[in-house]
């Protein structure tokens, strides 16, 4: 089977301020020409008791942008990923759950694994420090 990375995110919205679906055509893209293909999504808030519940696409409002990824619940997020989430968020906000193939990789990581290659380490830098960690070498030059 060739399969890429599978990754997700969690991506919250400050309590007062709900998603409205204006970077949801970038996803779409990503997945309309074949980089990414999405394996679960959801919505969720945090109430104020710390329990963590689904929201409803419907509930989010009239942006068309959201339409795109209703019934794209897979059911790979469970109970346990909701509190994971829960534990990432503060009270009152809502946040998106994306679980993700990085299907642009499928091919190399297939390769890599017929030749007996694993993976043994990964992770991801933050953009803010990549530009502060830019910014202070074109100070020095």
């Amino acid at each position: 089977i060739e399969l890429g990375p599978i990754d997700y995110l969690i991506v919250e919205w400050p309590a007062g301020s709900p998603p409205t679906g204006e970077a949801l055509p970038h996803l779409v893209d990503l997945v309309d020409r074949g980089l990414l293909r999405i394996l679960d999504f959801a919505f969720v808030q945090k109430q104020d008791d710390g329990t963590v519940v689904g929201i409803d696409l419907n509930e989010l409002g009239d942006a068309p942008e959201l339409t795109v990824f209703e019934g794209a619940s897979s059911g790979l997020l469970g109970d346990e990923d909701y509190q994971e989430a829960g534990a990432a968020i503060e009270a009152g906000c809502a946040a998106a759950m994306l679980v993700y193939e990085n299907t642009w990789a499928a091919p190399f990581a297939t390769a890599l694994r017929k030749t007996g290659a694993q993976l043994v380490a990964n992770g991801r830098i933050p953009v803010n420090e990549l530009i502060s960690a830019l910014d202070a070498l074109e100070g020095e030059e």
